[in-house]
């Protein structure tokens, strides 16, 4: 395949001038913050997305003496990681949440069980993500409506081919002809999976959602209440916070829960942390805010529980994705431990 025209020119050199492999790699770097974001989008999993930016710089830098700058510097490097995503997904699969592979759990108070098998879907920190300026191009391509979690949750039930084409047309507002040149495919083909893919995304119900600003004062007295709530295991406050169909859902357990007042018996029956015992620190994820949830152990320090991801519809919590996993405390930079005489409250 050529190279086409497609993209922006910034540190390209002239059509058929060569960059030594040193000088690519030094022009590329400005991209890997809006690759990394593409490779999520189409991994659903922040550590392969890592993996896969790393092999498109690898394979990049191998084929520096075969870019001759007849396209965008950038278009080439999202041709390599595109098709580097597409490989690995045929051996990885998907990676659903527990909302997209079942109906909701019907006994709260029943125990739950893990499927460490199954590669759920892992949450990204916005920190990742953050331009150095407002007006840094890497954060206009990463904008936060296109890192929702609901989104990425329903690009995995896309076949990949179908997953790309939606992202590369919607997101990145490529032309229909350059997304068939870098699938090599046909233009037709490219409309026809974008419209399969559009109809499968409305018909799980993914809507636009008001994204308020975590500035917002009536959003941030929400978090605090909510952040409160669970530190006190107050789990009549909990419950005031929630819509009336709110959805809870906590990989790598398989069940998730619907209703309000069903999330308010899963809490009451299964949180081990009692009053008193809960630290919640402030986070963010996926253009959403989030919480990293401790709990108090012997001896006083809080340990890493679990990470919340909430959607606020209405001035009220709508879904919280309460991911388990000390590892995933570590991507978000957050400490592996908090001293009792250190926490905010």
């Amino acid at each position: 395949m050529t190279d086409s025209t497609l993209g922006d020119s910034r540190g390209v050199p002239a059509a058929g001038s060569r960059l030594s492999r040193d000088d690519l790699l030094d022009r590329a770097q400005p991209y890997r913050r809006e690759l990394l974001a593409h490779c999520y989008r189409m991994m659903g999993s922040v550590h392969d997305a890592e993996d896969l930016v790393q092999d498109t710089y690898l394979r990049a830098w191998r084929a520096a003496d075969r870019f001759e700058g007849r396209s965008s510097l950038r278009t080439w490097l999202y041709r390599i990681a595109t098709n580097a995503c597409l490989t690995a997904i045929e051996s990885r699969g998907r990676r659903p949440m527990p909302s997209g592979i079942g109906a909701p759990g019907d006994d709260p108070e029943r125990p739950v069980v893990e499927a460490p098998e199954v590669p759920w879907l892992e949450p990204v920190p916005d920190a990742m993500f953050r331009g150095e300026q407002p007006t840094d191009p890497a954060a206009v391509v990463v904008s936060r409506s296109s890192m929702r979690l609901a989104l990425v949750a329903a690009l995995q039930h896309l076949p990949p081919r179908q997953r790309a084409v939606l992202l590369l047309r919607e997101v990145l507002k490529w032309r229909a002809a350059e997304v068939a040149e870098l699938l090599d495919t046909t233009t037709a083909s490219v409309n026809s999976a974008l419209q399969r893919a559009r109809a499968q995304l409305q018909q799980a119900e993914l809507t636009e959602e008001e994204l308020s600003e975590p500035t917002d004062p009536a959003q941030r007295e929400l978090l605090d209440r909510y952040a409160k709530a669970f530190e006190n295991s107050d789990v009549s406050a909990i419950v005031q916070l929630f819509k009336e169909d709110a959805v809870w859902e906590m990989p790598p357990f398989p069940e998730w829960f619907r209703g309000r007042e069903t999330i308010a018996r899963l809490i009451g029956a299964q949180c081990p942390i009692g009053p008193g015992e809960g630290l919640m620190m402030p986070t963010a994820a996926n253009g959403q805010p989030a919480f990293a949830l401790y709990s108090r152990h012997e001896g006083g320090d809080y340990k890493p529980f679990q990470i919340h991801v909430l959607t606020v519809e209405d001035g009220a919590v709508a879904h919280v994705a309460a991911f388990f996993g000390e590892e995933l405390f570590r991507t978000f930079g957050l400490p592996e431990s908090v001293p009792a005489d250190t926490a905010r409250r």
